[in-house]
């Protein structure tokens, strides 16, 4: 079963452009990402940049409408996401609570959906999205 933990810093929504976090707080993380990768369940991860230095496209009445951050309404946003393959919510939850996170950080832990759990109709209408997802590359690290 694949999960994705989403890290969410409170705080980070207002974060000016180019914030990044201590040398200290990396270290510690990177430590706990070797862990995932070492258990063989880490997929992949990687940190954002903070929403001020993002854009939201929004649909209202079908037309896109392209919004710059900061978004003054936001009230928690991501700050970076993990995906791992582990055996059940449980394990996923027991690897998010081992997390170096900060006073400030939450970790939301989310299944990631499959095929099998659509409808008949929906898994018609997504005919061919297996492919799709097998021609992508391995790792797009830069």
């Amino acid at each position: 079963m694949r999960f994705m933990m989403l890290m969410i810093p409170k705080g980070y929504e207002t974060a000016a452009a180019g914030t990044m976090p201590s040398a200290e707080a990396v270290e510690a993380m990177m430590a706990y990402n070797r862990e995932l990768q070492q258990a063989g369940v880490l997929i992949a991860l990687d940190g954002l940049h903070p929403p001020s230095m993002g854009a939201r496209v929004s649909f209202a009445g079908g037309k896109p409408k392209v919004t710059d951050g900061p978004f003054p309404e936001a009230k928690e946003v991501l700050g970076g996401y993990w995906i791992i393959d582990v055996a059940s919510r449980e394990d996923a939850i027991a690897w998010a609570t081992r997390c170096p996170g900060a006073d400030h950080e939450t970790i939301e832990v989310r299944q990631v959906m499959t095929m099998e759990d659509f409808p008949a109709d929906v898994q018609q209408a997504a005919a061919g999205f297996e492919q799709l997802q097998s021609a992508l590359p391995e790792s797009r690290a830069s």
